[in-house]
This record gives structure tokens, C-alpha cells and sequence, in this order.
């Protein structure tokens, strides 16, 4: 500010003041489109350093209590043909209030990502891209699961129906982790058992069912 005073005088009515980035990088945004008065502290120009990026995710606060500093990150729908690979930097610790496109106010929590691979993986990206970020809370390797659109509840346990010589069998499982897709099973079924997708609420124990 004391520069630009002093430059007033320097350069004259109507002179140029230059004015230096406090940074190396490119313009983001121009917020102002023409001259005219600028009153202290407005802002001029948006900057940043592209090779600098990092994702902002929110997510509900329900599953954002499960992300810790340091977990991997899948980051996909981006645009190139492969998947890229991140990791979980800072979980913000302030949610906010969001409405899904159903219109349901939902609690959300911004998840910072940093990229794990080199620039030359994701230059192609810049600033307010759009990706789909997954957030890898739990891995094993050689695990038994079981789709979970073949689950039901059976009192206060879980179920499936196993296919076994024709008939339905309602068979109770204990569960480990799950996502939207699958389910860790700890204990009641065997690898290679079949099990029913989407059972209909008529299907009882012992029910006739075919393999299609």
C-alpha cells in the first residue's frame, strides 16, 4: 500500500503502477473486467500454482468419521483412462449443511486429497475439475464376501438364502466390513456357495428356486 502510494506520485495522473505476484504461478480468475477505483483490500486477480492441486471431497459426516490422515484414495472419473492414487491429507473438523438433489438437508465434511503420483499423471487436470474420489478405510486381501443386495434380516442377525438341490435355504452370517456392494463374511457360507440376489418377501426356508 505504501508502494502504491508513493507510485501515484512517481508515475503521474493516469500512470501504471506495477504490481508483483506474491506468488509463481497462473491467473485462476480476473475479478475485475475494466479499471476503475479499487477501494484497499478489494481483490484483483485469483492465482495459483497449477503442480500444487489437491482435491476438495465432502462427504457425509457419518462416513467422514472413518477417514484418517494417511489413507489411500482412488480418485476416478477424471477424464484419462486410468485410475489415479491419492492420499487423505487433513479431514476438515467443522461440517456444514448441505441439500442433495433429492432436497434432503444432509450434515457434510470436506476431506482434503493430495495426489500420490507424479504431475505427469494429472497435469491434464486444473483448478474446479470435477472428479470421484474413494476413500479406502479398510483392505484385506483373500477375504469371503457376499453382495449385499443378497442380504435380509433374520431377527438381529443377517441372512441369505443358500441354493442348495432346488430349494432356498435361509442361512444366518456374521459380517465384517461392508461397503455398497459387497460384504465381508466372517462365518456361514463357503467359498463357491450360490447364494439369491434380491429375494422377494415371499420366498420362504425351503422354497422351490432355479439358477437362471
Amino acid at each position: 500500500m505504501a508502494r502504491a502510494r508513493l507510485g501515484r506520485f512517481e508515475t503521474g495522473p493516469g500512470g501504471a503502477l506495477e504490481i508483483s505476484s506474491p506468488i509463481d504461478g497462473v491467473v485462476l480468475r480476473r475479478l475485475r473486467e475494466s479499471e476503475a477505483a479499487v477501494p484497499a483490500g478489494d481483490p484483483l486477480l485469483e492465482l495459483g500454482d497449477p503442480a500444487e492441486l489437491e482435491i476438495v471431497a465432502d462427504y457425509l459426516s457419518i462416513d467422514a468419521v472413518r477417514i484418517r490422515p494417511g489413507q489411500p484414495v482412488r480418485i476416478e472419473q477424471w477424464g484419462g483412462d486410468a485410475v489415479l492414487e491419492g492420499r487423505v491429507q487433513r479431514v476438515e473438523p467443522s461440517g456444514f449443511t448441505k441439500v442433495s438433489a433429492l432436497g434432503v438437508e444432509e450434515q457434510r465434511v470436506n476431506v482434503i486429497i493430495d495426489f500420490v503420483q507424479p504431475r505427469e499423471a494429472w497435469k491434464a487436470l486444473g483448478d474446479g475439475y470435477r472428479v470421484e474420489v474413494r476413500v479406502v478405510v479398510w483392505q484385506q486381501a483373500d477375504t469371503l464376501t457376499v453382495p449385499v443386495s443378497a442380504l435380509f434380516r433374520q431377527g438381529k442377525s443377517w441372512a441369505v438364502f443358500r441354493l442348495q438341490g432346488g430349494r432356498a435355504r435361509v442361512q444366518e452370517i456374521a459380517l465384517g466390513p461392508r461397503n455398497d456392494l459387497d460384504a465381508q463374511v466372517l462365518s456361514g457360507l463357503a467359498a463357491g456357495e450360490r447364494v439369491i440376489l434380491h429375494p422377494p418377501d415371499t420366498l420362504q426356508d425351503g422354497g422351490r428356486a432355479k439358477a437362471r
